[in-house]
């Protein structure tokens, strides 16, 4: 069976089309013909080596993605999720040594598994699981309520875009961040106020808000210099482990995506609210999946707006 991995971490060089052995789905499982693969900046990660240590206990190849859509072609025993052989389905996968989403099948927790968005692709469906559940775990971790204020950075990016998107339909106040080419882009997905990007973006936003704001998502990786943007007692929450020293009775958090795997109900609800139209899919370009190698270096080149996906 075909995937894409690597058998030594390095540049996007390293990404070869291996063969691995078919898996079937046991008790509580489904097993995906899987069609579709987002390339997230994570996948860059696991391949250059940043999480070798976190491998080094399992042999190659080790197959990177997190982000799966395609169709069911096997289901096992005491499946109770309703998904069955023949629906189009998405899931978020957590690699693990092979298991990873750049492959043509993959077995899944039936819990990882929910109904692709009504009217999308599979290219196009691939692109909600993990970044749409990674903003849907920054927003709870933060915990605003209606009426609040929320600040985005790195809201040109897939996980930024949804953060907004969400956020908009939980009744929050969105400011946010973006280049000037990016402005429209950002006042589109339903951001209130935008500000340019930067490393004074945190100024920018007390600019509009003095008193600070209720809470923060740092999709920019901005750390430490944008907690003076949240106001004292306030909640700041980060997607790379970053948890900011204690201060100003603020609530520090860190977004870690794999707490929600398996989390039907809320993919579910994901893809409830892309088929409302409350998010939006994001696709930048599409690549063969023998061709991974340059989606990576293009990810990694910057400037992506949505998400490159690899087809099989």
């Amino acid at each position: 069976m075909r995937a894409v991995g690597l058998m030594v971490h390095g540049g996007p060089e390293v990404l070869e089309v291996v063969d691995v052995p078919e898996a079937h789905a046991g008790p509580g499982q489904v097993r995906l013909r899987v069609y579709a693969a987002t390339v997230n900046p994570t996948d860059t990660m696991a391949r250059n080596g940043s999480r070798a240590e976190q491998q080094k206990s399992d042999p190659p190849p080790y197959i990177p993605g997190m982000d799966a859509a395609g169709i069911v072609d096997e289901v096992g025993a005491d499946v109770t999720t309703g998904v069955k052989i023949g629906d189009r389905v998405v899931a978020m996968v957590c690699p693990k040594a092979s298991h990873g989403a750049y492959r043509e099948q993959i077995v899944l927790d039936a819990r990882a598994v929910v109904r692709a968005p009504a009217g999308t692709t599979h290219v196009q469906a691939a692109t909600l699981p993990m970044n749409g559940l990674t903003a849907r775990q920054s927003l709870d971790l933060l915990g605003l309520s209606a009426g609040q204020i929320l600040a985005v950075t790195g809201a040109a990016g897939a996980y930024g875009g949804y953060v907004i998107q969400l956020a908009k339909a939980d009744g929050l106040t969105v400011i946010a961040d973006a280049s000037e080419a990016d402005e429209a882009l950002i006042a589109s997905l339903g951001a209130d106020f935008v500000v340019r990007r930067g490393n004074d973006v945190a100024m920018r936003i007390r600019e509009c808000f003095p008193d600070g704001v209720d809470g923060l998502a740092d999709g920019a990786v901005q750390n430490e210099r944008v907690i003076s943007a949240v106001r004292d007692g306030g909640a700041f929450t980060a997607v790379r482990g970053f948890l900011g020293e204690p201060q100003r009775d603020i609530t520090f958090t860190a977004t870690s995506v794999r707490d929600y795997d398996s989390e039907f109900e809320k993919l579910d609800r994901l893809r409830q609210q892309v088929e409302a139209g409350i998010v939006t899919l994001r696709v930048a370009d599409t690549y063969p999946a023998a061709q991974a190698a340059e989606a990576h270096r293009r990810l990694e080149a910057g400037g992506t707006r949505g998400r490159l996906v690899l087809e099989f």
